[in-house]
Protein backbone atom coordinates (compact mmCIF):
# COMPACT_ATOMS: atom_id res chain seq x y z
CA UNK A 1 0.00 0.00 0.00
CA UNK A 2 1.55 3.07 -1.16
CA UNK A 3 1.37 6.33 1.10
CA UNK A 4 -1.13 8.18 -0.29
CA UNK A 5 -3.44 5.10 -0.46
CA UNK A 6 -2.61 4.65 3.18
CA UNK A 7 -3.62 8.46 4.35
CA UNK A 8 -7.08 7.93 2.36
CA UNK A 9 -7.88 4.56 4.06
CA UNK A 10 -6.83 6.39 7.57
CA UNK A 11 -9.28 9.43 6.73
CA UNK A 12 -12.14 7.13 6.05
CA UNK A 13 -11.63 5.25 8.86
CA UNK A 14 -11.37 7.95 11.01
CA UNK A 15 -14.38 9.70 9.42
CA UNK A 16 -16.43 6.58 9.53
CA UNK A 17 -15.59 6.52 13.59
CA UNK A 18 -16.50 10.30 13.88
CA UNK A 19 -20.13 9.62 12.23
CA UNK A 20 -20.30 6.43 14.17
CA UNK A 21 -19.94 8.21 17.60
CA UNK A 22 -22.14 10.81 16.21
CA UNK A 23 -24.62 8.35 16.05
CA UNK A 24 -24.23 7.09 19.36
CA UNK A 25 -23.98 10.29 20.48
CA UNK A 26 -27.73 11.35 19.12
CA UNK A 27 -29.45 7.84 19.46
CA UNK A 28 -32.65 8.16 22.06
CA UNK A 29 -32.26 6.87 25.46
CA UNK A 30 -34.63 4.14 26.00
CA UNK A 31 -37.42 5.16 28.32
CA UNK A 32 -39.19 1.28 29.25
CA UNK A 33 -42.63 1.95 30.90
CA UNK A 34 -44.48 -0.02 32.74
CA UNK A 35 -47.86 -0.63 32.92
CA UNK A 36 -50.27 -2.97 34.77
CA UNK A 37 -53.18 -3.20 32.69
CA UNK A 38 -53.54 -5.51 29.42
CA UNK A 39 -52.60 -4.28 26.00
CA UNK A 40 -56.29 -3.62 25.12
CA UNK A 41 -57.41 -1.46 28.00
CA UNK A 42 -57.97 1.78 26.96
CA UNK A 43 -55.47 3.07 29.83
CA UNK A 44 -52.70 1.59 27.97
CA UNK A 45 -53.89 2.12 24.68
CA UNK A 46 -53.25 5.99 25.61
CA UNK A 47 -50.26 5.01 27.05
CA UNK A 48 -49.05 3.76 23.96
CA UNK A 49 -49.93 6.86 21.91
CA UNK A 50 -48.62 9.05 24.11
CA UNK A 51 -45.06 7.41 23.90
CA UNK A 52 -45.33 7.34 20.47
CA UNK A 53 -46.34 10.73 19.91
CA UNK A 54 -43.76 11.90 22.66
CA UNK A 55 -40.72 9.60 20.91
CA UNK A 56 -41.79 10.82 17.11
CA UNK A 57 -41.28 14.49 18.24
CA UNK A 58 -37.87 14.72 20.02
CA UNK A 59 -34.82 12.50 19.99
CA UNK A 60 -33.71 12.76 23.55
CA UNK A 61 -35.48 9.54 24.56
CA UNK A 62 -37.67 6.65 23.50
CA UNK A 63 -40.47 5.66 25.45
CA UNK A 64 -41.52 1.92 25.40
CA UNK A 65 -44.82 0.55 26.85
CA UNK A 66 -45.07 -2.66 28.88
CA UNK A 67 -48.63 -3.34 29.47
CA UNK A 68 -50.03 -6.46 31.61
CA UNK A 69 -47.62 -6.14 34.72
CA UNK A 70 -45.10 -7.76 32.03
CA UNK A 71 -41.88 -5.27 33.06
CA UNK A 72 -42.76 -4.65 36.65
CA UNK A 73 -46.38 -5.88 38.41
CA UNK A 74 -48.80 -3.36 39.34
CA UNK A 75 -47.94 -3.29 43.20
CA UNK A 76 -44.08 -2.81 42.01
CA UNK A 77 -44.59 0.07 39.91
CA UNK A 78 -44.28 3.16 41.88
CA UNK A 79 -41.38 1.54 43.95
CA UNK A 80 -39.23 0.97 40.66
CA UNK A 81 -40.09 4.33 39.30
CA UNK A 82 -39.10 5.94 42.62
CA UNK A 83 -35.64 4.11 42.79
CA UNK A 84 -35.14 4.78 39.33
CA UNK A 85 -35.14 0.88 37.83
CA UNK A 86 -38.18 2.33 35.67
CA UNK A 87 -38.06 6.15 34.62
CA UNK A 88 -41.50 6.14 34.13
CA UNK A 89 -44.53 4.40 35.14
CA UNK A 90 -48.60 4.46 35.33
CA UNK A 91 -50.56 3.26 39.03
CA UNK A 92 -53.69 3.27 40.49
CA UNK A 93 -53.57 5.95 42.29
CA UNK A 94 -55.81 4.72 45.59
CA UNK A 95 -53.71 1.93 45.52
CA UNK A 96 -51.11 3.73 47.02
CA UNK A 97 -53.26 5.02 50.18
CA UNK A 98 -50.48 3.43 52.47
CA UNK A 99 -48.16 6.33 51.29
CA UNK A 100 -50.11 9.13 51.69
CA UNK A 101 -53.86 10.18 52.91
CA UNK A 102 -54.27 11.72 49.81
CA UNK A 103 -53.99 8.82 47.58
CA UNK A 104 -56.73 7.30 49.31
CA UNK A 105 -58.81 10.33 48.59
CA UNK A 106 -59.39 8.51 44.97
CA UNK A 107 -61.51 5.71 46.87
CA UNK A 108 -63.74 7.09 49.06
CA UNK A 109 -67.20 6.47 48.10
CA UNK A 110 -70.00 8.43 47.43
CA UNK A 111 -68.01 11.64 47.45
CA UNK A 112 -67.61 12.02 43.84
CA UNK A 113 -70.03 9.56 41.83
CA UNK A 114 -69.82 11.04 37.59
CA UNK A 115 -67.39 12.71 35.55
CA UNK A 116 -68.07 15.82 36.25
CA UNK A 117 -67.69 15.50 40.06
CA UNK A 118 -65.00 13.46 39.44
CA UNK A 119 -62.89 16.25 37.35
CA UNK A 120 -63.69 18.40 40.37
CA UNK A 121 -62.24 16.35 42.84
CA UNK A 122 -58.93 15.60 40.58
CA UNK A 123 -58.57 19.93 40.09
CA UNK A 124 -59.23 20.56 43.87
CA UNK A 125 -56.76 17.84 45.17
CA UNK A 126 -54.29 18.20 42.47
CA UNK A 127 -51.82 20.74 44.00
CA UNK A 128 -51.60 18.17 46.92
CA UNK A 129 -51.05 15.14 44.88
CA UNK A 130 -48.29 17.35 43.06
CA UNK A 131 -46.72 17.95 46.51
CA UNK A 132 -47.04 14.64 47.80
CA UNK A 133 -45.49 12.98 44.45
CA UNK A 134 -42.69 15.58 44.69
CA UNK A 135 -41.75 14.34 48.37
CA UNK A 136 -41.51 11.11 46.43
CA UNK A 137 -38.69 12.11 44.04
CA UNK A 138 -41.79 12.14 41.39
CA UNK A 139 -43.66 14.04 38.57
CA UNK A 140 -46.95 13.77 37.67
CA UNK A 141 -47.68 14.07 34.11
CA UNK A 142 -51.70 12.81 33.60
CA UNK A 143 -53.79 11.14 35.44
CA UNK A 144 -57.41 9.30 33.63
CA UNK A 145 -60.55 7.72 35.74
CA UNK A 146 -62.00 4.57 35.37
CA UNK A 147 -65.76 4.82 34.76
CA UNK A 148 -67.99 4.75 37.77
CA UNK A 149 -67.33 1.93 39.85
CA UNK A 150 -70.10 -1.10 40.22
CA UNK A 151 -70.81 -4.07 42.23
CA UNK A 152 -69.94 -7.55 40.94
CA UNK A 153 -71.08 -10.57 42.80
CA UNK A 154 -71.99 -14.25 42.90
CA UNK A 155 -75.24 -13.99 44.05
CA UNK A 156 -77.89 -11.66 44.30
CA UNK A 157 -77.33 -8.36 46.64
CA UNK A 158 -80.14 -6.31 47.79
CA UNK A 159 -79.09 -4.98 50.78
CA UNK A 160 -75.58 -4.90 52.59
CA UNK A 161 -76.50 -7.95 54.95
CA UNK A 162 -76.42 -9.94 51.55
CA UNK A 163 -72.79 -9.33 51.57
CA UNK A 164 -72.01 -11.19 54.78
CA UNK A 165 -69.10 -13.35 54.29
CA UNK A 166 -68.45 -12.73 50.70
CA UNK A 167 -64.75 -13.07 49.79
CA UNK A 168 -63.99 -9.47 48.11
CA UNK A 169 -61.56 -8.44 46.28
CA UNK A 170 -59.45 -5.45 47.29
CA UNK A 171 -57.14 -3.96 45.68
CA UNK A 172 -56.23 -0.94 48.69
CA UNK A 173 -57.23 0.07 51.78
CA UNK A 174 -60.04 1.75 51.13
CA UNK A 175 -61.74 -1.24 49.58
CA UNK A 176 -60.59 -3.77 52.72
CA UNK A 177 -62.23 -1.22 54.91
CA UNK A 178 -65.26 -0.81 52.31
CA UNK A 179 -65.43 -5.23 52.56
CA UNK A 180 -65.06 -5.23 56.21
CA UNK A 181 -68.07 -2.58 56.70
CA UNK A 182 -70.18 -4.76 54.52
CA UNK A 183 -69.72 -7.69 56.11
CA UNK A 184 -67.46 -9.12 53.23
CA UNK A 185 -64.19 -10.77 53.64
CA UNK A 186 -61.32 -8.35 52.05
CA UNK A 187 -58.82 -10.19 49.62
CA UNK A 188 -55.89 -8.85 48.12
CA UNK A 189 -56.05 -9.49 44.20
CA UNK A 190 -54.05 -7.04 41.01
CA UNK A 191 -55.71 -6.20 38.13
CA UNK A 192 -54.28 -8.93 36.34
CA UNK A 193 -55.23 -11.62 38.40
CA UNK A 194 -58.95 -10.62 38.76
CA UNK A 195 -59.92 -13.66 36.72
CA UNK A 196 -58.27 -16.29 37.88
CA UNK A 197 -59.19 -15.21 41.56
CA UNK A 198 -63.24 -15.33 40.31
CA UNK A 199 -62.56 -18.64 38.56
CA UNK A 200 -60.88 -20.72 41.46
CA UNK A 201 -62.76 -19.36 44.25
CA UNK A 202 -60.68 -16.54 45.85
CA UNK A 203 -62.79 -13.76 44.92
CA UNK A 204 -66.38 -13.69 44.90
CA UNK A 205 -67.02 -9.96 44.41
CA UNK A 206 -65.57 -6.48 44.23
CA UNK A 207 -66.63 -2.95 43.47
CA UNK A 208 -65.06 -2.50 39.60
CA UNK A 209 -66.14 -0.70 36.17
CA UNK A 210 -67.50 -2.77 33.83
CA UNK A 211 -64.31 -2.33 31.78
CA UNK A 212 -62.39 -4.61 34.36
CA UNK A 213 -65.32 -7.19 34.10
CA UNK A 214 -65.00 -6.59 30.24
CA UNK A 215 -61.37 -7.09 30.24
CA UNK A 216 -61.54 -9.77 32.53
CA UNK A 217 -64.52 -11.40 31.08
CA UNK A 218 -66.33 -11.92 34.13
CA UNK A 219 -69.26 -13.17 32.98
CA UNK A 220 -67.84 -16.69 33.14
CA UNK A 221 -67.46 -16.74 36.57
CA UNK A 222 -69.93 -14.08 37.64
CA UNK A 223 -73.56 -13.38 37.44
CA UNK A 224 -74.07 -10.11 38.72
CA UNK A 225 -73.52 -6.44 38.21
CA UNK A 226 -74.71 -3.63 40.10
CA UNK A 227 -74.35 0.13 38.48
CA UNK A 228 -73.99 1.76 42.24
CA UNK A 229 -71.50 4.21 40.52
CA UNK A 230 -69.42 4.29 44.10
CA UNK A 231 -66.46 6.22 42.49
CA UNK A 232 -64.40 6.88 40.01
CA UNK A 233 -60.80 5.56 40.26
CA UNK A 234 -58.13 7.24 38.57
CA UNK A 235 -54.78 5.46 37.13
CA UNK A 236 -51.95 7.99 36.65
CA UNK A 237 -48.72 8.35 35.02
CA UNK A 238 -45.18 9.54 36.63
CA UNK A 239 -42.00 10.31 35.75
CA UNK A 240 -38.64 9.60 38.04
CA UNK A 241 -37.79 13.41 39.05
CA UNK A 242 -34.17 12.81 38.38
CA UNK A 243 -34.43 10.92 34.81
CA UNK A 244 -36.79 14.11 34.41
CA UNK A 245 -34.63 16.90 35.41
CA UNK A 246 -31.85 15.38 32.84
CA UNK A 247 -34.14 16.12 29.82
CA UNK A 248 -33.60 19.51 28.07
CA UNK A 249 -36.68 21.97 28.45
CA UNK A 250 -37.76 21.35 25.03
CA UNK A 251 -38.27 17.82 25.45
CA UNK A 252 -39.71 18.66 28.50
CA UNK A 253 -42.59 20.64 27.15
CA UNK A 254 -42.85 17.71 24.40
CA UNK A 255 -43.48 15.21 27.16
CA UNK A 256 -46.23 18.17 29.11
CA UNK A 257 -47.91 18.64 25.65
CA UNK A 258 -48.26 14.80 25.31
CA UNK A 259 -49.25 14.23 29.01
CA UNK A 260 -51.75 16.97 28.32
CA UNK A 261 -53.61 15.25 25.38
CA UNK A 262 -53.39 11.96 26.87
CA UNK A 263 -55.16 13.10 29.70
CA UNK A 264 -58.07 14.96 27.69
CA UNK A 265 -58.09 12.18 25.30
CA UNK A 266 -58.81 9.78 28.66
CA UNK A 267 -61.65 11.47 30.22
CA UNK A 268 -63.25 11.46 26.89
CA UNK A 269 -62.97 7.71 26.04
CA UNK A 270 -63.61 6.77 29.55
CA UNK A 271 -67.09 8.76 29.84
CA UNK A 272 -67.61 7.37 26.03
CA UNK A 273 -66.76 3.74 27.52
CA UNK A 274 -69.02 3.69 30.63
CA UNK A 275 -72.29 2.75 28.99
CA UNK A 276 -70.54 0.54 26.53
CA UNK A 277 -68.70 -1.83 28.48
CA UNK A 278 -72.26 -2.00 30.67
CA UNK A 279 -73.95 -3.24 27.41
CA UNK A 280 -70.80 -6.07 26.29
CA UNK A 281 -71.18 -7.52 30.08
CA UNK A 282 -75.07 -7.60 29.71
CA UNK A 283 -74.92 -8.79 26.21
CA UNK A 284 -72.60 -11.80 27.26
CA UNK A 285 -74.96 -12.61 30.04
CA UNK A 286 -74.73 -11.12 33.24
CA UNK A 287 -77.76 -8.98 35.23
CA UNK A 288 -76.67 -5.58 34.69
CA UNK A 289 -78.96 -3.33 36.81
CA UNK A 290 -79.24 -0.72 39.66
CA UNK A 291 -78.92 -1.04 42.92
CA UNK A 292 -81.92 -1.15 44.80
CA UNK A 293 -82.48 1.99 47.12
CA UNK A 294 -81.91 0.09 50.53
CA UNK A 295 -78.68 -1.50 48.90
CA UNK A 296 -77.75 2.37 47.75
CA UNK A 297 -78.70 4.08 51.18
CA UNK A 298 -76.96 1.55 52.92
CA UNK A 299 -73.54 1.99 50.70
CA UNK A 300 -73.96 6.05 51.09
CA UNK A 301 -73.83 5.82 55.02
CA UNK A 302 -70.68 3.56 54.31
CA UNK A 303 -69.29 6.22 52.09
CA UNK A 304 -70.28 9.48 54.70
CA UNK A 305 -68.27 7.86 57.23
CA UNK A 306 -65.27 6.74 55.05
CA UNK A 307 -65.44 10.22 54.49
CA UNK A 308 -65.49 11.41 57.85
CA UNK A 309 -62.39 8.95 59.17
CA UNK A 310 -60.74 10.02 55.54
CA UNK A 311 -60.93 13.99 57.09
CA UNK A 312 -59.33 12.84 60.17
CA UNK A 313 -56.61 11.13 58.85
CA UNK A 314 -55.94 13.80 56.04
CA UNK A 315 -55.82 16.65 58.65
CA UNK A 316 -56.11 20.56 57.69
CA UNK A 317 -54.61 19.46 53.83
CA UNK A 318 -57.60 17.04 53.61
CA UNK A 319 -59.95 19.41 55.26
CA UNK A 320 -58.69 22.32 52.38
CA UNK A 321 -59.40 19.76 49.38
CA UNK A 322 -62.77 18.92 50.21
CA UNK A 323 -63.46 22.75 50.76
CA UNK A 324 -61.70 23.69 47.64
CA UNK A 325 -64.10 20.61 45.65
CA UNK A 326 -67.16 21.49 47.87
CA UNK A 327 -66.64 25.28 46.37
CA UNK A 328 -67.20 24.00 42.55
Amino acid sequence: MNKNTFKKSVKAAVGGLALSLSSLTLAAETWDMPLAYSATNYHSVIAKEFAEQVSAAQDEVEIVTHPSGSLFKGGEIYGAVRRGLAPIGERLISALSNESAIYSLDAIPFLATDFDSSWDLYQASKPALEEVLDKHRLKLLYSIPWPPQGLFANREINEIADMQGLKFRAYNPSTSTIAELMGAIPTKVEAAEVAQAFATGVAESMLSSGSTGYDQKLWEHVDYWYDVKAWLPKNMVFVNKRAWQQLDQETQDVILAAAAEAEQKGWAKAQELADWYKGELAKNGMTVQEASDTLKNELKAIGEQMTNDWLEDAGEEGQAVIDAYQAM
